[in-house]
């Protein structure tokens, strides 16, 4: 699944092209993809302006002239592609929204992403009120954030890629901050200190923008930016995948594990704490 740094990547390809631009035809060709919306978007949308784009987490969207948000769930395999209107001829398309020009095409293999239309409150879509701050905005407290952590009786890998703590990790990046801040997956969130807490998110903020710099992490051609282009930060991963590999700190070899259910990737010698 997309995690921050590809999302982002998505919004800011987004809010390159489409700002200003005004909706024209859209042609939702599979019901899935806008499952959960009170109003038909193929007669909502058309004439509404972009005006802006915004991010939380792995949540992003679109800034209508209306007042209201286009928030995009790419989940497993949703892609946003902009391209001259029919060219885009994948037969996963779930939704064309012709704006002039161009044509942006929902592309979704899995089906597990939507469009949804929402009241903006406070900037931010009201369908994402739950989901905490995270590392990259102002609003964005890495001292509360870590309380909120060490109040939880989870294993951290766990409390990392809970939405409602803090937003925007997965698993990806949550194994390569607990790598370079030395702690272990299933290690009790509630056992932590304050300070091995904040260092992880600090980790995590910086593994991110490390990965954001390269346009994200990709494994096969489900995560694609606007244009099509891939992220190349898997070259980098010091942990996520990399088991049977020599740690880049130790030289011992990762080992995966399964925390809550998901798999993590560890140093045993050197993520000691």
């Amino acid at each position: 699944m997309p995690e921050l740094p590809e999302v982002e990547v998505v919004r800011r390809g987004l809010d390159t092209h489409l700002v200003g631009r005004t909706l024209g035809e859209v042609e939702v060709l599979h019901p899935r993809a806008v499952r959960g919306n009170e109003e038909d978007l193929a007669a909502l949308l058309p004439g509404l302006t972009v005006t802006g784009t915004g991010r939380r987490g792995k949540f992003m969207w679109l800034e209508l002239s209306d007042g209201a948000a286009l928030v995009v769930h790419l989940r497993m395999s949703g892609q946003m592609l902009l391209d001259a209107p029919g060219r885009i001829a994948s037969p996963h398309v779930r939704i064309r929204a012709r704006m002039g020009e161009i044509e942006l095409s929902f592309v979704d293999q899995r089906t597990f992403g939507l469009w949804q239309y929402a009241p903006l409150v406070d900037g931010f879509p009201a369908t994402i009120s739950h989901i905490a701050p995270d590392p990259f905005e102002a609003a964005f407290d890495a001292q509360e954030a870590a309380r909120a952590m060490r109040r939880r009786n989870s294993p951290l890998k766990s409390v990392l890629l809970n939405q409602e703590v803090v937003s925007g990790i997965g698993s990806i990046y949550a194994d390569e901050a607990m790598w370079a801040a030395r702690l272990r997956p299933w290690r009790n969130a509630r056992t932590m200190r304050q300070r091995d807490a904040v260092r992880v998110l600090e980790e995590a903020r910086d593994v991110m923008a490390r990965s954001l710099e390269q346009g994200g992490t990709s494994f096969d051609s489900l995560y694609v930016n606007v244009n099509g282009a891939s992220g190349s930060f898997s070259r980098s991963l010091n942990a996520y995948g990399q088991a049977g590999a020599p740690c880049p700190r130790c030289a011992t070899p990762i080992e995966r594990t399964v925390v809550g259910g998901r798999s993590s990737y560890f140093c045993p010698a050197c993520q000691v704490l």
